[in-house]
């Protein structure tokens, strides 16, 4: 048995035979023994010892969601104050979603763009329609669709803006975030996303967020094609800029001819009060990258959306996905915006929102540990003032405890945004459970 995977003698290749037998013996005991977890212990004990350690869970192992709630392998109920970054808008497991998911699993669920799909050009129909864009592209990640959108402003700049070869330049901010590729990251200004990557992607200007007059002087050089930006910065702490920031940055790209990109991967589908945050100015990007709430929750989708003189200067063979616009992703799709409109998402995230942060000040009245309280529709922060070795960590743990969860920005934020679909009633509960938390560690 072990010579048929010998392929020769060194060592080496003794050390590859000896990890295929003791994988293969580890599955015959799996097998015979569950590996299923059988306690939140043991759960974590396995991430640790198996998987990468990029990320620093609270310690809340979940297993099932619900609407708004999550229960732990214990089977204890938390709210969700986090719905996975924004991806989980239209609350866990909506049913619709989730019957558009199953019932097209059952069917057809990838068949590459070599061919044409029943679901895809449905899709894309409503999107486009929906937002007002004569073209999209679909995508699976955030990071896919600004890898995408990126490629895009480039190809325009020479293609239809005349910028000379290889010298395109896209102006983004600081303390951006707009995903975690090598292209991406090269335009971030964090050292967690920058250090020890490099070398990294040419022709990147990083400008001041919030700066309309550094905007301008950035346009001009000739060679800038495309201001890349977030509508309201969610992982920087939920930075929301002056009014008057977005129509300012319209203005200025049709004065300069440089393509306005939004990534509302986080802000878009209803999580701001609005379908977009960009519409709170009655603005419309020339490149709108969307992900996260376009499946529910339930897979990666994402999609760049643009009119014709940008989208069709990619041609056949110059870019694609094997998984963009999956039937699957698309049947979530169709179902996801559905949702949204349906019910009403965005209407219901401006009031429930307003409660929330109505709320959280009269917290910061009662206590100097909340320095700041910001946000729009249910996209909300509060700055944590830190009292002894008490920091914002602390402070989710603690709503841990009592049942509610949440998650640190950078370091004394606290982002709060739970499902859109969360009513008056359970807002008010779990603003007693933040108040009371706070306050008793205060």
């Amino acid at each position: 048995m072990v010579k048929k995977y010998r392929h020769n003698n060194s060592p080496a290749g003794i050390v590859l035979v000896l990890h295929l037998e003791k994988g293969r013996t580890m599955i015959h005991q799996m097998n015979a023994v569950s590996n299923r977890v059988e306690s939140s212990q043991q759960a974590m004990e396995w991430e640790d010892r198996y998987g990468a350690h990029n990320y620093h869970p609270l310690p809340v192992v979940l297993d099932k969601g619900k609407g708004i709630e999550v229960w732990d392998v214990e089977g204890k109920r938390y709210f969700d104050f986090l719905s996975a970054y924004s991806a989980v808008n239209q609350g866990h497991c909506h049913p619709r979603i989730i019957d558009a998911l199953t019932e097209q699993a059952g069917k057809l669920t990838l068949t590459s763009r070599a061919f044409y799909n029943s679901r895809l050009g449905e899709f894309e129909k409503l999107i486009c329609e929906m937002l007002g864009y004569d073209k999209v592209l679909a995508m699976n990640s955030g990071a896919e669709a600004n890898e995408t959108a990126l490629k895009l402003a480039r190809k325009w700049a020479y293609k239809v803006k005349g910028v000379p070869a290889d010298r395109a330049k896209i102006v983004a901010v600081q303390n951006n975030f707009h995903g975690r590729t090598l292209g991406i990251v090269s335009a971030s200004t964090e050292a967690a996303s920058t250090d020890h990557y490099g070398p990294f992607l040419p022709g990147f200007v990083i400008i001041p967020y919030n700066d309309l007059e550094a905007l301008e002087a950035s346009f001009q050089d000739p060679d800038v094609c495309a201001f890349w930006v977030e509508p309201i910065q969610g992982e920087a702490g939920v930075i929301i800029p002056d009014h008057g920031y977005l129509s300012g940055i319209r203005k200025l790209c049709d004065q300069y001819n440089v393509l306005f990109m939004a990534d509302e991967v986080q802000t878009g589908m209803a999580r701001t009060g609005k379908m977009l945050a960009c519409d709170h100015e009655l603005v419309r990007p020339d490149v709108l990258i969307l992900g996260k709430a376009l499946s529910g929750g339930t897979m990666p989708v994402s999609a760049v959306l643009a009119d014709d003189e940008i989208m069709l200067t990619i041609k056949p063979g110059e870019h694609g996905s094997t998984f963009g616009g999956n039937p699957l992703a698309c049947a979530v799709g169709i179902a996801s915006l559905q949702v949204l409109v349906d019910e009403n998402l965005s209407d219901n995230a401006h009031r429930m929102g307003k409660i929330f942060r109505t709320r959280m000040e009269e917290i910061a009245m009662k206590t100097s540990m909340v320095r700041a309280v910001r946000g729009k529709g249910l996209l909300n922060a509060i700055d944590i003032e830190p009292i002894g070795d008490t920091t914002a960590w602390e402070v989710c743990v603690a709503l841990k405890d009592k049942g509610l969860l949440a998650k640190p920005t950078r370091r004394d934020t606290i982002r709060f945004a739970p499902p859109l679909i969360i009513n008056e009633q359970q807002m008010l509960e779990c603003c007693h459970i933040i108040e009371e938390s706070i306050l008793t560690i205060s």
